[in-house]
């Protein structure tokens, strides 16, 4: 442990923020076995072409059993400190927006996780450990499970505490066509004779 002194704003913050523990570390983070995504990239994009974020928006996110999304929002965080009470009055109100909650249920069946674009680089800091404070709780307002938490840098895309990431997409790229799954399904095919059939059957 190192020992000694900071600057009084700066050490009035640290105190107030850890004082009302409204903050996880990344090892509290981990010991929560915080659910892994089985496509993180997939969810990542999807988000970034939908919102197209810039830094200091956060967008939360409702995924379904399969890995589905079911809605989202997006809002950009005001200049304040960060504080993990906060933040979750804001991602409260915005799932609340967005889907009904799950309260009635004995065991959360979908999961709610949070994508964030910041500046500096993926790097845990403060901020970061009250947005997960803030998406922790907010969950359990709102009967989801707690999901990953993703931070959006110049450098890329990083799930913390799972030391995934990717380069692609990141705070400044232009957002990714949608994937597959999100495109509309396909016209139904005309013509041929099966087609020639039917539309004298349905003449007469």
């Amino acid at each position: 442990m190192t020992f000694g002194f900071a600057s009084s704003s700066a050490a009035s913050l640290s105190t107030s923020t850890a004082s009302a523990g409204r903050l996880l570390e990344p090892a509290e983070w981990a010991a929560a076995k915080i659910p892994l995504l089985r496509n993180p990239r997939e969810v990542v994009s999807g988000l970034h072409a939908r919102h197209h974020p810039r830094p200091s928006t956060a967008i939360v996110a409702v995924l379904d059993p399969d890995e589905r999304l079911r809605a989202s929002a997006s809002f950009t965080r005001r200049g304040a400190p960060a504080d993990g009470w906060m933040l979750r009055n804001a991602l409260l109100s915005q799932l609340r927006r967005v889907i009904p909650h799950d309260l009635r249920r004995r065991t959360p069946v979908r999961t709610a996780v949070l994508l964030y674009c910041r500046e500096g680089d993926a790097r845990w800091t403060e901020e970061d450990g009250a947005w997960m404070w803030g998406l922790r709780d907010a969950c359990t307002l709102h009967g989801l499970r707690c999901g990953a938490y993703i931070t959006l840098t110049h450098d890329g895309w990083h799930v913390l505490g799972e030391g995934r990431g990717g380069r692609r997409p990141n705070a400044h790229s232009a957002p990714e066509p949608f994937a597959t799954a999100d495109a509309p399904p396909p016209a139904p095919r005309t013509g041929g004779p099966v087609s020639e059939v039917l539309r004298r059957a349905a003449a007469r």
